[in-house]
C-alpha cells in the first residue's frame, strides 16, 4: 500500500525539509525571481541617482546659462562702430556738452574724457556757502537754459540766480586731429532790483576721468594755464584770460586762487570744492573796502585723502581749479587749444569769438525758420524765441554717457554689472533725470530728427546697440558714477522682464515715411544701410516684446513689473508702462490685459513689415501680426467696455479700496514715544472679480492717439466726445491724465505718494493726441469735420499754456495742473514736454 500523502492542514506547522533533500523547482524559480527583481531594484536606483546627478548638474548649467543671458550683449555686429564717436570719425561733434547734469561744462564722445565745468558762488551773501555746480531744483535759480543751440557748434545759455544773471556762450572751431579748440565766455551782470553789485566767485575747472595727467602753471600765486595729454585728446592746453568790462578792453580788479589735487571720482568734485574753502583770503576791492571772501585753498588737503576708504580702489585723477573772484558787470573767456592744431590762423577769443558767434547764431535762426517756419505761421519774436529755447534745451540736453547699468533676472540671487557700453542720448530733465529713459527718447527725437536725423540715428543706434541676446534694452541707463550718484538706490537695479514703451518704433515710422515719399532717391541709400545694420536688433527687440509681455489671451498683452507690496498701494503701480500710478487693475495677476501695450504691439508689428519690406526680408509674419493686431473687433474684444463705453484695461479689480490707518497693537503702559509707527495700508471692501478696469483717461485713448482706430469706427466718436467734455478730460491747457469722474482721480497712492498720472496734464501724451486729430482730420469719414474742429482747439490751449507758463516761470515743466495750468513737477524739464514747438510748427 502505497505511503498517503498528508494535507497540511490550516494552523499546523508544515513539516521541515530534510537536509539530504533538494528544493523543489518552483522554489528555486522564486528564490531566482527575487534575485533577480533586487537587482533590478538596485540598477533602477542606480540608473535614478545617476539620472538625478545629471539632470542635477544639467540643471546647474542652464540656470547659470540663463544667469549669463542678461548679461550677454546681443550677438549681432553692432550698428555704430566702436570708434564712431572719436575725433577722427566725428571730429565736429567729438567736443560738445555732453555734460547736461551740470550748469555749464564740456566734454568730449570718449569712454575715458577730460572734462571741464563751472562752478560759481555769490560773496558776502547771507548764506555761507551758496555754492553752483549739478543742476539741483533746491538751487531755486530764477531761471537757467540754453537759448541756442546748435547740437554741433555753439551754443548761448542764460542763468538767473538771485541777484545777477550769467550769460555762458561757447564756440567750437575745427583744426588737427583731436576736434580743434573751442573758448568759453562768461558774461555776469547785475539785475536791475539789486541793491548793490554782487561780488562774484566762478571756478573753472578741468579733471581727467581715470586716465589723462594734468599740468598747473601758476605765476604768483594765479593760476594761468593748464596743459594735460590724454590719448583721446593728445596734448592741449586750458587758457585764463582776465576778467574785463563789458566793452572788452579794460581789465578788471580780481582776485585769484587755484586748488590742484586729485579726484577718486567725477561724482566727487563738489565736495572737493567745498571741503577746501576757507575765509582766509582778503578781497580788496577798488574803493579800498577789504573783507574776507571764501575761496578753494591749495594749502588745504581735500576730505577724502585724509579719510580714505579702503573699499574705494578706482584710481585718483588730476582734478584742477581756477577760481576768480571779481564783482559785477565782468566778462571772462577761457580757451582750450588743441596741440595737434598747427596751422591756427589766430586765437579764437575777444573780437573773433564774437564774429564767430554772430555767424553761428545768424546760420541757426535761418535753419530754424526754414524748417519749422514760425515766422510765417504769425507766431511773435517772444513765442519763437520760447520755440528755439525748447529745441536749444533738447539740444543742450543731449549727453553722452559710459559705464555698467546694474541688472538682475529671475535667475540671478543677485544684481549683476551689465557689459559697458555707451550712451548718446537726450534726458528728460537737468535737474531731476539727467540720465537715458527708453520710451522717453522715442519722445525726444521726434523733434530732433526734424532739427538734425544724424542725431536721431546716432542715438537709436546707441540705444540700439545695449540689447542683449534676450532682446531686451534695460529702460533705464545709469551709466557711470556721477550718473549713478543722482540716483535713488531702489531704482538702480534693472530687472529683465520688465519693458518701457517701445517709443523708437514712432521714429523709425517716420524715417520709413521719408524714404517712402521718395523712393528712388539716391540720398536714401545712408538710411537703408542703417535700417539694414539695425534690423537684426530690431527683430529680436520686437520678438522680446511679443513673448516676454504677452497675455493669457491670444493675441493680448499685459505689462510686466507692477508693485508686489499691493498692501502700501491704493493701486499698485506699472512703472514699466510709462504711466506709472494710471490705475490698472486693483490686484496684479497673470490675467490682466492692458490696452496701451496692446496698441504699442499693433504699431511696433507694422512699422517692421514695413522695414522688412524696404529692406527685401521676410515680411509675412509682421505683416499678418500687424492686421490681426489692428483688427477693430479684436481690439472691441480685448478691451471695449460697454459699462464705460470706452476702451479699458480687464483684469482682477475692484473700486472698493481706500487708504486708511492702519491699526497697530500698543500695549497697556507702553509709554507714547514707544509706539510703533503706523502707516497708511490699503482697505478692501469689496473682493475683486475678473472686470473692466472702467478707468477713462490716457490709457483709453491709445487705440486713438496711435491711429489703430478705423476713420469710420464708432467708438472714436465715443473718444472725440469724451475729449471734450470738461467732466472727464478737456481742461482749457490740455487733456487732463485721468477723468475727474474717476474714483482714483487726484488720490495719493500711497501716504508719502502723490498723485502723479491721476489728472495733471503731460505734454508727450497731449502731443499724441494732437497728432491723432490731424491724423483724423485728413482722414475720409464721418468724424473728420469733429476732429478738424477739435485740433485746432486742443492745439491752441496747450501752446498757450506752455508759453505762458515759461514767460512767468522761466521753465518748461514735467507736467501741468488740470485746474489752473500752473507748471509742476520737475523743472527744467526740455524732455518730451519741448514737444510743444512740434505742435506749433504742426509737424507730426
Amino acid at each position: 500500500m502505497g505511503r498517503q500523502r498528508k494535507r497540511v492542514v490550516t494552523g499546523e506547522a508544515a513539516p521541515l525539509p530534510r537536509k539530504d533533500e533538494k528544493p523543489s523547482a518552483l522554489h528555486r524559480k522564486e528564490k531566482k525571481k527575487k534575485i533577480d527583481i533586487g537587482k533590478a531594484f538596485i540598477n533602477i536606483s542606480i540608473g535614478l541617482c545617476i539620472f538625478s546627478l545629471i539632470w542635477f548638474f544639467y540643471a546647474l548649467y542652464m540656470r547659470s546659462a540663463l544667469a549669463k543671458r542678461v548679461v550677454t550683449l546681443h550677438p549681432s555686429p553692432h550698428v555704430l562702430d566702436a570708434s564712431s564717436t572719436s575725433a577722427k570719425v566725428s571730429p565736429e561733434r567729438f567736443w560738445g556738452s555732453y555734460r547736461p547734469q551740470v550748469y555749464f561744462g564740456m566734454k568730449t564722445r570718449s569712454p575715458r574724457s577730460i572734462v571741464t565745468g563751472l562752478m560759481w558762488m555769490r560773496q558776502f551773501s547771507d548764506i555761507d556757502v551758496n555754492l553752483r555746480h549739478t543742476c539741483e531744483q533746491g538751487d531755486r535759480l530764477q531761471s537757467y537754459g540754453w537759448l541756442m543751440h546748435d547740437g554741433v557748434s555753439f551754443g548761448v545759455q542764460e542763468i538767473q540766480d538771485s541777484d545777477f544773471t550769467l550769460t555762458t556762450e561757447f564756440v567750437k572751431r575745427m583744426g588737427g586731429n583731436h576736434g580743434g579748440d573751442w573758448t568759453w565766455r562768461i558774461t555776469a551782470k547785475q539785475l536791475s532790483s539789486a541793491p548793490h553789485a554782487p561780488v562774484i566767485s566762478l571756478m573753472f575747472y578741468v579733471a581727467a576721468d581715470a586716465q589723462g595727467s594734468l599740468q598747473a602753471h601758476v605765476e604768483e600765486n594765479n593760476l594761468k594755464s593748464i596743459t594735460g595729454f590724454s590719448e583721446e585728446l593728445g596734448n592741449f592746453k586750458v587758457t585764463f584770460r582776465k576778467p574785463v568790462s563789458g566793452d572788452l578792453s579794460s581789465v578788471k580788479y580780481a582776485s585769484y586762487n587755484y586748488l590742484q589735487t586729485v579726484t577718486p571720482g567725477l561724482e566727487r568734485l563738489t565736495d572737493i570744492v567745498k571741503n577746501s574753502l576757507t575765509r582766509r583770503f582778503v578781497y580788496r576791492a577798488p574803493s579800498g573796502e577789504k573783507r574776507h571772501y571764501i575761496a578753494v585753498d591749495a594749502s588745504k588737503p581735500p576730505q577724502h585723502q585724509q579719510q580714505q576708504k579702503p573699499a574705494d580702489t578706482r584710481k585718483e585723477s588730476d582734478f584742477v581749479v581756477h577760481q576768480v573772484t571779481v564783482q559785477t558787470p565782468f566778462q571772462i573767456e577761457v580757451l582750450f587749444e588743441s596741440g595737434s592744431f598747427h596751422n591756427r590762423p589766430n586765437q579764437l577769443v575777444g573780437k573773433t569769438m564774437t564774429e564767430e558767434l554772430e555767424k553761428r547764431k545768424a546760420a541757426f535762426d535761418a535753419k530754424f525758420e526754414n524748417i519749422f517756419g514760425l515766422e510765417k505761421k504769425g507766431f511773435s519774436q517772444a513765442q519763437v524765441k520760447f520755440s528755439k529755447a525748447a529745441l536749444s534745451n533738447m539740444l543742450g540736453g543731449m549727453g553722452y554717457f559710459y559705464g555698467q547699468s546694474v541688472v538682475q533676472s529671475v535667475y540671478n540671487e543677485y544684481p549683476l554689472l551689465y557689459p559697458e557700453g555707451a550712451l548718446f542720448t537726450a534726458v528728460p530733465s537737468r535737474s531731476f533725470f539727467p540720465r537715458g529713459f527708453l520710451w522717453d527718447e522715442g519722445f525726444h527725437q521726434l523733434l530732433l530728427s526734424k532739427w538734425d536725423p544724424q542725431v536721431t540715428q546716432e542715438s537709436t543706434a546707441h540705444w540700439l546697440d545695449l540689447i542683449n541676446i534676450e532682446g531686451w534694452i534695460p529702460r533705464e541707463q545709469i551709466l557711470g558714477d556721477e550718473a549713478r550718484s543722482k540716483v535713488p538706490a531702489e531704482f538702480v537695479v534693472q530687472r529683465n522682464e520688465n519693458a518701457n514703451p517701445p517709443t523708437l518704433f514712432l521714429v523709425l515710422q517716420e524715417l520709413i515715411e521719408q524714404l517712402s515719399s521718395n523712393p528712388d532717391s539716391a540720398a536714401n541709400q545712408p538710411t537703408l544701410a542703417f535700417l539694414q545694420r539695425l534690423f537684426p536688433r530690431l527683430k529680436t527687440w520686437f520678438e522680446w516684446y511679443n513673448t516676454t509681455q504677452s497675455g493669457q489671451l491670444p493675441n493680448s498683452y499685459r505689462w510686466r513689473g507692477r508693485d508686489k507690496d499691493t498692501n502700501l498701494f491704493l493701486n499698485p503701480k506699472t512703472l514699466t508702462s510709462g504711466l506709472d500710478d494710471y490705475p490698472r487693475a486693483s490686484h496684479p495677476s497673470s490675467d490682466e490685459r492692458h490696452v496701451d501695450l496692446h496698441c504699442w504691439m499693433a504699431l511696433a508689428s507694422g512699422i517692421m513689415a514695413s522695414i522688412a519690406k524696404l529692406l527685401g526680408e521676410p515680411h509675412q509674419e509682421y505683416e499678418s501680426t500687424h492686421q490681426v493686431l489692428s483688427d477693430n473687433n479684436l481690439l472691441n474684444k480685448l478691451h471695449w467696455s460697454e459699462q464705460l463705453r470706452a476702451f479699458s484695461d480687464f483684469g482682477n479689480h475692484t473700486q472698493a479700496v481706500s487708504l486708511q490707518q492702519e491699526k497697530v497693537y500698543v500695549p497697556p503702559g507702553q509709554p507714547r514715544h514707544q509706539f510703533p509707527v503706523t502707516r497708511l495700508v490699503r482697505s478692501v471692501r469689496r473682493a475683486p472679480k475678473l472686470q473692466y478696469v472702467n478707468a477713462f483717461g490716457y490709457v483709453s485713448l491709445f487705440p486713438f492717439l496711435l491711429h489703430i482706430l478705423k476713420p469710420d469706427s464708432p467708438k472714436l466718436e465715443h473718444i472725440l466726445r469724451d475729449i471734450r467734455d470738461p467732466d472727464k478730460l478737456w481742461t482749457p491747457y490740455g487733456l487732463r491724465s485721468l477723468s475727474k469722474a474717476d474714483p482714483l482721480y487726484m488720490k495719493r497712492n500711497t501716504e508719502h505718494d502723490a498723485p502723479y498720472w491721476r489728472g495733471p496734464i503731460w505734454i508727450n501724451i497731449n502731443y499724441l493726441a494732437v497728432r491723432a486729430l490731424y491724423h483724423y482730420s485728413n482722414s475720409e469719414g464721418p468724424y473728420q469735420e469733429k476732429a478738424a474742429d477739435l485740433y485746432q482747439e486742443l492745439r491752441t490751449n496747450i501752446i498757450n499754456n506752455v508759453y505762458r507758463q515759461y514767460a512767468e516761470t522761466g521753465y518748461i515743466w514735467e507736467q501741468y495742473n488740470d485746474g489752473t495750468g500752473r507748471g509742476q513737477g520737475s523743472h527744467p524739464f526740455t524732455g518730451w514736454s519741448a514737444l510743444t514747438m512740434l505742435i506749433m510748427a504742426e509737424q507730426y
